[in-house]
């Protein structure tokens, strides 16, 4: 639902403008954008992702509902992701546009019961800010300082936290928010798209585990290791094994993983 919300320009940037208490111009969204450069390295898949016109300031913006002990690191390395192809070659460091992190949190990840936590990287020594362009925002539905943000951003999150409580819609944003989210579950096409969603994301994940076992499968393969041994190594059921391999062996000796996994996945996906 987040994600079909946010994917109206508008109340993105009337989201964003309220999060980082500056203003936002318009912004053009890329929805769920994947982003996966190597198979050996982590891939993400941002929930939403918008760039600001004019500025080409870069934004994401995540639902986090589950405590997450790591958060902090993930946030770094969407960082990272989120600068990789925004300098062409040729440009000035100058030229790179500011980003900003952003994870809606229901829970608190500091435990300092704040509804707003904004980082910048900062010299130790001086306190300066390094002015890198690097913001990192965590809001929290648990905070208690309601005096330290605006009442608007309370309303806001205290919606996220609760959705099915009326007393915060009196705020103008979550009203026309609480609006949109009760017209999309009405939208028939919406449901037909959100439940295929929901599929591709499975199948998805399923897909990653796959790979995963392949790849470790081979590595076994290729050093002479016996099906038993393999499924003993990976603590795995030996006929999952056996089927691994009897795909492998179709493209020994360089155990092509990719197509190993094409060929499993139309059969057991």
């Amino acid at each position: 639902m987040f994600y079909a919300v946010m994917s109206d320009p508008e109340q993105c940037r009337r989201l964003l403008t309220l999060v980082l208490d500056m203003e936002i111009e318009s912004v053009t969204i890329q929805r769920e954008v994947t982003m996966i450069y190597h198979p050996d390295y982590h891939g993400i898949r941002l929930d939403v992702s918008a760039i600001e016109h004019g500025t080409r300031r870069r934004f994401n913006v995540e639902m986090q509902a589950q405590m997450e002990k790591e958060i902090a690191r993930r946030s770094r390395y969407y960082h990272s992701q989120l600068d990789s192809d925004a300098l062409l070659a040729g440009h000035g460091y100058g030229e790179l546009p500011d980003a900003y992190v952003i994870f809606i949190c229901d829970f608190d990840p500091t435990g300092d019961n704040l509804y707003r936590y904004c980082y910048e990287m900062n010299c130790r020594e001086t306190g300066a800010t390094l002015n890198d362009g690097t913001h990192t925002i965590f809001l929290s539905t648990k905070g208690k300082d309601k005096d330290a943000v605006p009442q608007e951003l309370v309303s806001f999150l205290e919606y996220v936290g609760n959705p099915v409580a009326k007393e915060h819609i009196k705020d103008s944003f979550v009203r026309s928010l609480d609006t949109q989210i009760s017209t999309i579950k009405r939208d028939r096409e919406w449901r037909n798209k959100y439940m295929l969603l929901e599929l591709t994301l499975a199948k998805e994940r399923e897909e990653g585990k796959l790979q995963t076992l392949v790849e470790q499968c081979c590595r076994k393969l290729a050093k002479g290791r016996s099906n038993e041994e393999i499924a003993d190594a990976l603590e795995c059921d030996l006929s999952q094994i056996n089927a691994i391999v009897n795909v492998a062996q179709k493209y020994a000796p360089d155990y092509d993983v990719d197509k190993i996994l094409e060929e499993l996945c139309k059969e057991f996906l």
